[in-house]
């Protein structure tokens, strides 16, 4: 049984996943040697960001389970290993709270257009202007997986209306007065005063949010995305804040990372732009290895994997979940 790994472990955290399954190989493959290793793993855990020989892995019959390190599986729902009996499994949950944490920190910056005073700031300006509130705004989340859910609990403590869009609107959430199915989008934008994008990236969403579903936000409309760049035609956000249809933007995504520096999204006064950090803190590592951990006590007993993917989807469907301070729920 070889466990391969591709996320940044350390040796403590080697030896608790050595310690979950004895009998196995653990490999530190890293992103250097992730496409060597990968055909040769009966377990893969990680997130590769590097082209690995998906078609080669999946063909040679061994590799038993994929366990995503990131809550995102774009890097790891290839044609081949979705017609596969793979099972996978993702790291949603893990990263909710730093993911809700950054949320808030570029929902707030933009609505209280600190831009505006950072700027005046460099040029020793002090000016004062109007802006905009969080209390009873309406916020609508398209997708409510463990990043969305616990972003509308922590939203509900400001006296808002939280609207959502879906892939399973019959799965409630106490903090969220609506739930609309994936595909009325559309009627939800024309009620929302703040937009946040919490969705995976699949070939249904990419490119979900253009010029026409920026147009049906009402005019000072706030879009925020910490899922996945590729969820937004980025030329379109561009036009819409550059004619300040919207009031502004908080991006930590974007459809190339790095964004290019030819990209117009630079320029733009009315958009915070972060480098995909929103699921960065200290304990990530550990948080992930253990819920590998758990999974793989789970495997091993046959017993249901914490966020199982649906692969057709390209997200977990409703089932076990795991929240890194307090386990499995």
């Amino acid at each position: 049984m070889q466990i391969v790994l591709c996320y940044p472990v350390e040796e403590r955290h080697i030896r608790l996943i050595q310690a979950a399954w004895p009998e196995a190989e653990v490999v530190d493959a890293g992103q250097e040697r992730i496409a060597a290793e990968l055909p040769n793993a009966d377990i893969y855990c990680g997130h590769a960001k590097v082209p690995v020989p998906w078609s080669e892995t999946v063909s040679n019959g061994r590799l038993q389970w994929i366990q995503s390190s990131a809550a995102g599986l774009d890097h790891c729902l290839t044609p081949e290993v979705v017609a596969s009996d793979i099972p996978v499994s993702s790291a949603s949950g893990v990263l909710a709270k730093q993911v809700a944490d950054h949320t808030m920190a570029l929902l707030a910056g933009m609505l209280r257009d600190l831009p505006t005073f950072f700027r005046a700031k460099e040029k020793k300006e002090f000016i004062r202007r109007p802006t905009r509130d969080l209390f009873g705004a309406t916020v609508g989340i398209v997708g409510l997986g463990g990043n969305g859910r616990l972003l509308a609990r922590v939203l509900k403590a400001f006296d808002t209306k939280i609207l959502a869009t879906d892939w399973f609107p019959d799965n409630p959430c106490e903090f969220v007065d609506e739930i609309l199915p994936a595909d009325q989008l559309d009627e939800m934008l024309p009620q929302v005063d703040i937009l946040i994008l919490a969705a995976p990236l699949t070939d249904e969403t990419r490119g979900m949010i253009g010029a026409r579903q920026l147009a049906l936000l009402p005019e000072n409309a706030v879009l925020v995305n910490v899922a996945r760049g590729p969820l937004v035609v980025e030329e379109h956000l561009a036009d819409a804040l550059q004619s300040e249809h919207l009031w502004g933007a908080g991006i930590d995504v974007t459809e190339i990372e790095p964004l290019p520096e030819e990209s117009r999204l630079w320029g733009l006064k009315n958009l915070i732009i972060t480098p995909h950090v929103g699921g960065q803190r200290v304990s990530r590592i550990d948080d992930m290895t253990r819920l590998f951990c758990e999974n793989i006590t789970r495997f091993r007993a046959g017993k249901p994997l914490i966020n199982l993917v649906d692969k057709r989807l390209g997200f977990p469907a409703p089932g076990v979940s795991f929240d890194p301070r307090q386990g499995v729920s």
